[in-house]
């Protein structure tokens, strides 16, 4: 056999890269106007982002059922024009984009960074008004933004 030489073309190791910097948070809440219906929502704050996902849940949901993930957002704030912030959908699903959209640009523009959103909420389903829906809606961004000036 024979004997194992190390190869000179490979570079000797390096020391190992530091973990990522974040410390996601796991945060639910009623979502107003809709009876019995919990907001789920995910927050991850990155050193040049922050990523949210967003789902509800009804007690009559049962707890083997899948759910879709829901459209995923990516808003940034406008250099030129910070009242409107830019927005692209990465991945779409027709009931739940515009709701997704709405919290995705929302948040870019009052965090100031750029946010990824995930999205599962369909207030058409959910039997929501729009201002049932709208009330939800500050509800999340109140929540997200209570939570993203603690952690600054």
């Amino acid at each position: 056999m024979a004997s194992a030489t190390p190869d000179s073309s490979i570079p000797p190791p390096t020391e190992a890269a530091p973990a990522p910097y974040f410390h996601p948070e796991e945060i639910s809440f009623p979502l107003p106007q809709a009876l019995h219906t919990t907001t789920h929502l995910h927050l991850t704050r990155l050193d040049t982002c922050v990523t949210i996902f967003l789902a509800t849940s009804t007690p009559g949901d049962s707890a083997g059922s899948t759910k879709p993930m829901g459209s995923l957002i990516y808003a940034m704030p406008d250099l030129k024009n910070p009242s409107t912030p830019i927005s692209t959908v990465l991945y779409t699903v027709p009931a739940s984009v515009e709701y997704t959209t709405r919290v995705a640009k929302i948040l870019a523009r009052r965090m100031g960074v750029p946010v990824y959103v995930g999205c599962s909420i369909d207030p058409v389903a959910l039997g929501l008004m729009v201002e049932e829906e709208m009330e939800g809606v500050r509800k999340i961004v109140e929540v997200v933004m209570q939570r993203w000036e603690e952690g600054k």
